[in-house]
């Protein structure tokens, strides 16, 4: 649905030039949530901004549905927005008017009839749980509960495309989770491509289907959710994964003191739930310790990460990660 194509963005001043975009280049599929996180400063926000051109590139083109955007004039612009949602890190509401006035604002903007925009207007809150609320003001709301309004007003128009901009950074970690559990709703009941910027990880494992890793301007990890958290390639990946409590290198000061093979055993899906280790440990006679481990799970799917540390015979430590491999799990022998 998505193309973006060596994107780059450049901005000039009287003693400096910065690149806020360094050639990005991405495909987002239609009907899935894709994250896109960085840093403050690595450029997600820019990226995000092209996709409705709000930011216009340097250099590069944004293709979607088959048009280059960039191309268009102001009229086509203006008509193509209408196509895309966007909802704000801090809910950018009409103080003055009523929750449900605020849901069809962008409707009036476009010409839409007044029944039209409260029949459309009422649809949208029911959607997000706040029907309840259209009389009431922004002021009268709790956080999770403007920005609920915030997703209502971005989808009045039916959008084809919600494009997320840090939209639960400004709100605490029990909302941010509700607000999270809604994006997907709101994705599997209308079909929706949602684009998300974060900074946080737990916001890309809670949501995302596929996860940019930006930093610099550049997109240095690309990839499904799962692969990119279990097995993250590059430092920076793996640092913010670190910061977020999925640190991949803390089992290094115990093995030091352990004997025996050892091995990171990844695990996803029906894997996962399965009493595989302690039966494979019988059947090959060996000792398994655990030096570090995480269970959870990624979006719907149930995933598993140990480091362990294997010892038995030699002729059994060495069969057991093909008969785990043959059951599904991912194995990967580390050094000290």
């Amino acid at each position: 649905m998505i193309v973006l194509e060596n994107l780059r963005k450049t901005y000039a001043s009287p003693d400096r030039v910065s690149h806020a975009l360094a050639g990005v280049s991405l495909h987002i599929k239609r009907g899935e949530i894709f994250g896109i996180i960085g840093r403050s400063g690595a450029g997600k926000s820019t990226l995000i901004r092209m996709l409705n051109l709000l930011e216009r590139p340097t250099e590069g083109r944004v293709v979607i549905d088959g048009h280059d955007i960039t191309a268009y004039g102001d009229a086509e612009l203006r008509k193509f927005r209408q196509s895309v949602g966007m909802v704000f890190q801090h809910f950018n509401l009409l103080s003055s008017r009523s929750v449900l006035d605020n849901v069809c604002f962008p409707l009036r903007l476009a010409g839409v009839s007044r029944r039209e925009q409260l029949e459309r207007a009422r649809e949208v809150l029911a959607l997000v749980g706040l029907s309840d609320h259209a009389d009431k003001y922004p002021r009268q709301l709790s956080g999770g509960q403007q920005q609920r309004v915030g997703i209502a007003r971005a989808l009045a128009s039916k959008p084809a495309l919600l494009l997320c901009d840090e939209a639960t950074s400004a709100l605490d970690p029990e909302t941010t989770q509700s607000i999270l559990r809604l994006l997907i709703d709101i994705n599997r009941r209308l079909g929706l491509t949602i684009v998300l910027i974060t900074h946080g990880m737990d916001v890309i494992r809670s949501v995302c289907d596929r996860v940019a890793v930006i930093d610099a301007g550049r997109i240095v990890e690309m990839g499904d959710v799962l692969d990119v958290f279990l097995h993250p390639q590059h430092p920076v990946t793996q640092s913010l994964l670190s910061e977020s409590g999925m640190d991949a290198e803390g089992w290094r000061d115990m093995a030091l003191d352990m004997e025996g093979t050892l091995l990171r055993l990844s695990f996803k899906g029906d894997s996962t739930l399965q009493p595989l280790l302690s039966r494979v440990s019988r059947d090959l006679e060996v000792d398994l310790s655990i030096l570090q481990g995480s269970v959870g799970r990624i979006k719907d799917t149930p995933y598993g990460q140990l480091v362990v540390a294997v010892q038995g015979p030699a002729a059994s430590t060495s069969r057991l990660p093909d008969v785990l491999r043959a059951h599904g799990v991912h194995c990967e022998e580390l050094h000290k």
